[in-house]
């Protein structure tokens, strides 16, 4: 009986604790995307957002808008998720979730609120966008924030 047996148990056990929410949001909005985006052609999902250990809500939307009966399809294909998780489907709402460049550059000129890896949080206006990072004017200077950092995003309703 020698330590590689544990070692390996341990280390495998290590790893999966020390994933972060941030991470495992990110993996689950690839997992889930993929899924959804495949089986229900013009539905987008927008992000992933953990809402505790057991439990995450998928924003989606589509060119028709969401409706009860589009949440509904996209529970059933996530139905494999519910063996671990509570799944909540909503859509986008006012307060727009933005994870992807793309969704950035469809937010320039609007305001919107960021959450850092550093649990910085900047509000203010987005002003310009690239591959890498968003570039948000605040009340007292531009902040340049590449998308890797960024933990949570979302417009700001002005209404």
């Amino acid at each position: 009986m020698g330590p590689a047996g544990p070692f390996f148990v341990l280390a495998s056990l290590r790893s999966r604790t020390m994933t972060t929410p941030h991470d495992r949001e990110r993996e689950l909005t690839r997992e889930i995307a993929r899924k959804v985006e495949n089986a229900l052609p013009g539905t987008e999902v927008l992000a992933v957002e953990l809402n505790g250990p057991e439990r995450f809500t998928v924003f989606v939307d589509h060119p028709q808008g969401v409706d009860h009966a589009l949440c509904e399809r996209v529970t059933n294909v996530l139905r494999e998720y519910l063996r671990n998780y509570g799944v909540d489907v909503s859509s986008p709402g006012l307060d727009r979730p933005l994870r992807t460049p793309q969704h950035f550059r469809n937010a320039v000129g609007h305001k919107v609120a960021l959450r850092t890896e550093a649990r910085r949080r900047v509000r203010g206006e987005v002003v310009d966008v690239d591959d890498r990072a968003v570039t948000v004017q605040t009340a007292n200077e531009a902040v340049h924030i590449p998308y890797a950092e960024i933990v949570r995003g979302n417009l700001i309703h002005e209404g």
